[in-house]
C-alpha cells in the first residue's frame, strides 16, 4: 500500500481512532476541523483563477453532520461524518471547478484546490492535534 493514503482511508482511520476515545474529545476536535476547513476555503478563494466570481462564491465548507450542496440537479450530495469538515467548489449552477483544477484538452490546468490544501494542511493538523491533547488532558483531570 502506498505511503499516501486517500482522504477516505485517512478519514476512516481517524474515525476508528476517535470512536475509541470519549465523546468529549470528539466534540473538542470539531471546532478545529471546521476552522481548518474555513482556512483552506479562504486559501482556495484567494487562489481561484479569475472568473466572474461564481466559482469563488461556490466554495463551501460543510460541517460535521451537514450535507454538501448538490452538484447536479437532484443529486451529488454527501453528508459529512462526525469527524469531517468537507470542502466543495461548485453547485448546481457552477460545475467547472474540476476543469480549472485539472485542465482540459483546450485549457491548461489552473490548480487552486490542491495548492490551498497543501498550504493549510500543516496548520490544521497542528490545531487538531492540540485540540485532542487538550481534551484528553481535561478528561484525565475530570474537567470535561
Amino acid at each position: 500500500m502506498s505511503r499516501n493514503k486517500s482522504l477516505t482511508e485517512q478519514s476512516k482511520l481517524l474515525e476508528k481512532r476517535l470512536l475509541a476515545i470519549p465523546e468529549a474529545v470528539v466534540k473538542a476536535v470539531r471546532p478545529a476541523l471546521v476552522k481548518g476547513a474555513e482556512e483552506t476555503a479562504a486559501a482556495m478563494r484567494a487562489l481561484v483563477p479569475v472568473d466572474e466570481g461564481d466559482l469563488k462564491a461556490s466554495i463551501t465548507v460543510t460541517e460535521p453532520g451537514e450535507t454538501t450542496p448538490a452538484y447536479a440537479e437532484g443529486g451529488g450530495k454527501r453528508t459529512a461524518g462526525s469527524n469531517q469538515a468537507l470542502l466543495t467548489a461548485g453547485n448546481e449552477g457552477v460545475r467547472h471547478g474540476h476543469l480549472q483544477e485539472f485542465g482540459t484538452v483546450k485549457q491548461e490546468a489552473q490548480p487552486f484546490m490542491r495548492p490551498a490544501a497543501r498550504l493549510t494542511k500543516p496548520r490544521a493538523q497542528r490545531r487538531i492535534n492540540r485540540a485532542v491533547g487538550q481534551a484528553i488532558k481535561k478528561a484525565a483531570e475530570g474537567k470535561e
